[in-house]
C-alpha cells in the first residue's frame, strides 16, 4: 500500500478512535516513521517495509490510547523552532506563542533586555524570545531537574545561549539581576483541579503539577517579581480563559497599566503589568 492510501486508512482508524485532526496526526506519524517531510511523503512512490509497517501501525495504537504525538515523534514546532520533547516534561501548546508575541512587544524598545522565564519546561518561551532578540540576556529557571535538564539540551541543540536554572520561581537567579529585570514571563499551572479530568488524555499526560494550578501561583509569583524587576519592568503570564478577573485583581495591588490580551480565538490568553 503507497502512502497516501495508507494515510487515508490511518486517518479513518484514528478518527472512528475519537482522535482529534486525525489526517494531519497519521501524516505527522507517518513522516516521522520514514524521516521524510510532507512532500517527500506524498512523492514516494515504494511501500512500507516490515519494520516501519510495524513501527507505524505501533504509534497509531499509542496515539489512539492517548499518548501525546509528540511523545511520539519527541519533537514540538513553537514559535519556529523545533524543540526537543520527552515524557514528564509539559509539552508546549501552540496558544503560548501569544504570550511570546507580546512578550516580545513588550522589550521591543528596550535595548539588551533581561529577560526571565519562569517554568520554563523545554524551554521554549525563554528560546523563542532569544531567537527573536539575540542582544537579550535570557534567563529560564524550572522546579524539576528533568525540565532543566531538557531545556539546555534544547538551547545547545539550537546554538541559543540560555542561562537555565533549577529552582522555585525567580529564587535560582544570581543576585546582582535584583531590581535590574526588564521582563518576568511565565505559563504557570493555572488549570482548575476540578477541570483535571476532563481533559484529554494526551494533556493529562503532561506532568501534573505543571497543569493544576490558581490563583496561589500568581499571588507568589506577583510578590517575586517586584522584588526582581527594574522600574517599568513588566510581567507577562498566561492565564486560564476564566480566570483573567481573578489574576487582575492580584497584580492591582502590587502593578499598574495591568492588561489582558486575548487569542486568536478571542480568549483571555495573557496578562501584562508594569511595575510602578
Amino acid at each position: 500500500m503507497r502512502p497516501a492510501q495508507l494515510i487515508a486508512r490511518a486517518a479513518a482508524y484514528l478518527e472512528r478512535h475519537g482522535v482529534d485532526s486525525p489526517r494531519a496526526t497519521a501524516e505527522i506519524l507517518l513522516m516521522h516513521v520514514l524521516g521524510t517531510d510532507r512532500v517527500g511523503l506524498y512523492t514516494r512512490v515504494e511501500r512500507l517495509d516490515a519494520r516501519q509497517a510495524r513501527e507505524f501501525g505501533r504509534a497509531l495504537c499509542q496515539r489512539c490510547a492517548g499518548t501525546p504525538v509528540q511523545h511520539l515523534t519527541g519533537e514540538q514546532a513553537f514559535h519556529r523552532l523545533r524543540l526537543e520533547v520527552r515524557p514528564g516534561v509539559f509539552v508546549p501548546r501552540p496558544e503560548t506563542e501569544v504570550l511570546v508575541e507580546v512578550a516580545l512587544r513588550e522589550i521591543r524598545e528596550v535595548e539588551a533586555p533581561v529577560v526571565v522565564d519562569v517554568g520554563t519546561g523545554t524551554g521554549a518561551i525563554a528560546l523563542a524570545i532569544k531567537r527573536e532578540r539575540p542582544d537579550a540576556a535570557v534567563f529560564a529557571t524550572d522546579v524539576a531537574p528533568e525540565a532543566v535538564e531538557l531545556a539546555r539540551v534544547n538551547a545547545a541543540r539550537l546554538g541559543l545561549e540560555v542561562d537555565v536554572r533549577q529552582g522555585d520561581l525567580l529564587a535560582p537567579l544570581p543576585d546582582d539581576l535584583r531590581g535590574w529585570v526588564d521582563l518576568v514571563v511565565s505559563n504557570p499551572p493555572y488549570v482548575p483541579e476540578e477541570e483535571y479530568e476532563d481533559l484529554p488524555a494526551e494533556v493529562r499526560a503532561d506532568p501534573r503539577e505543571a497543569l493544576i494550578g490558581g490563583p496561589e501561583v500568581y499571588e507568589r509569583l506577583a510578590a517575586e517579581a517586584t522584588r526582581w524587576l527594574r522600574d517599568g519592568g513588566v510581567l507577562a503570564v498566561e492565564i486560564h480563559a476564566a480566570a483573567g478577573e481573578a489574576v487582575r485583581s492580584i497584580l492591582r495591588r502590587s502593578f499598574a497599566d495591568v492588561r489582558v490580551h486575548r487569542d486568536l480565538a478571542g480568549r483571555d490568553r495573557v496578562l501584562t503589568a508594569r511595575r510602578p
